[in-house]
């Protein structure tokens, strides 16, 4: 591990304004582009490398639903 870099990492974060370390904790933590629920769905119902895994009953299960709005997610 490269502790001499992580102190100079922080040692700049500190460096930073209010607004600016605000900015950067925004893109650390909220701009990431994590596939959706639906998208892991389809890849999972789609796909067929992983043939040891079989997610056919998917397609018969009525009760799937997000964890952030509670809404039904279609099945393809």
């Amino acid at each position: 591990m490269n502790t001499q870099l992580i102190d100079a990492i922080i040692q700049v974060i500190g460096s930073l304004s209010p607004e600016e370390q605000a900015a950067l904790a925004e893109k650390l933590f909220f701009d990431c582009a994590y596939p959706s629920t639906s998208d892991i769905l389809t890849l999972a119902l789609r796909g067929s490398s992983l043939d040891f895994l079989n997610f056919d009953f998917l397609n018969s299960e009525p009760d799937l639903y997000t964890l952030d709005d509670g809404e039904p997610i279609p099945c393809l």
